[in-house]
């Protein structure tokens, strides 16, 4: 074959497979676009079918695959453990791991991960994502909080679980009556959650002053500090107390919020009517 014909031969095949995958990408964007309208519309299933087909046609395309996961993590049910949820879960999960990949700082990705598997209640993960979410930005109250969420959640259930065992509800103010061996085996269970959820509570406020969830929370917290005050009557009482302040200043945070937000609202009701 001629030199020259050779020369215009690749070039034609190379400007064919050019045309062929800017087709695809052309093909791929057009699904995603879809996929977008049907998720805007709720429609989760129709946009996951959109977002799985754009990504078949161009796997490089990383906003379908941000997509995709999301799309899936808006189907799965919080606190239920049907093989169908935990597999949408899984899914959802591992799509957003697939964009950490790619960006490892991807704040989006990172916190979708630790929220579906606080959903799931695979409450260890979850705190380990929201603590990479940290690493990106130490500044997000937001991820502070919802490991003392869970830090409460983890400990709650422990003082629970052993004050049941012995016939005990909890009264949620240190439960001065139950026996040394529960106190023990709270403290035990506990101390290492409370001091933990107690410490990004804190940061949690100390970033948002008025963050009256992370406050109810440290009240919580301090409640079950009190259940690990074995016999010292008035370090039980002194949490308490110090739960109770908490209470109120969530309760002072929120009006102030509550103000903020009508304020911010044009044409809000004018409460002196």
């Amino acid at each position: 074959m001629n030199w020259n014909v050779r020369i215009t031969a690749l070039a034609a095949t190379a400007l064919l497979l050019a045309g062929t995958t800017g087709c695809k990408q052309l093909a791929a964007r057009d699904q995603l676009n879809k996929g977008t309208q049907a998720y805007k519309a709720a429609q989760y299933e129709e946009a996951i079918n959109h977002f799985e087909r754009s990504i078949a046609l161009d796997p490089t395309y990383p906003m379908a695959r941000l997509y995709l996961a999301t799309a899936q993590s808006q189907q799965v049910i919080p606190n239920v453990d049907t093989p169908d949820n935990l597999k949408l879960a899984h899914d959802a999960i591992n799509n957003f791991k697939l964009v950490i990949q790619r960006d490892p700082r991807d704040l989006t990705a990172l916190k979708q991960i630790a929220s579906i598997n606080f959903n799931i209640r695979n409450f260890d993960e979850a705190k380990t994502w929201q603590k990479q979410v940290l690493q990106v930005n130490p500044r997000d109250a937001e991820a502070d909080y919802t490991i003392g969420v869970i830090d409460w959640t983890q400990a709650y259930r422990n003082a629970v679980t052993i004050l049941a065992a012995d016939g005990i509800k909890d009264d949620g103010e240190g439960n001065a009556k139950k026996s040394k061996d529960d106190c023990k085996k709270i403290t035990d269970q506990n101390t290492d959650l409370v001091k933990d959820g107690l410490g990004y509570l804190q940061n949690a406020v100390d970033i948002n002053p008025n963050y009256e969830d992370a406050m109810a929370y440290i009240n919580l917290l301090y409640r079950r500090k009190a259940d690990m005050e074995c016999g010292n009557e008035n370090a039980r009482k002194a949490d308490i107390d110090a739960a109770k302040k908490w209470t109120d200043r969530a309760m002072g945070a929120r009006k102030l919020n509550e103000e903020k937000r009508n304020n911010a609202q044009p044409g809000g009701v004018d409460l002196g009517s």
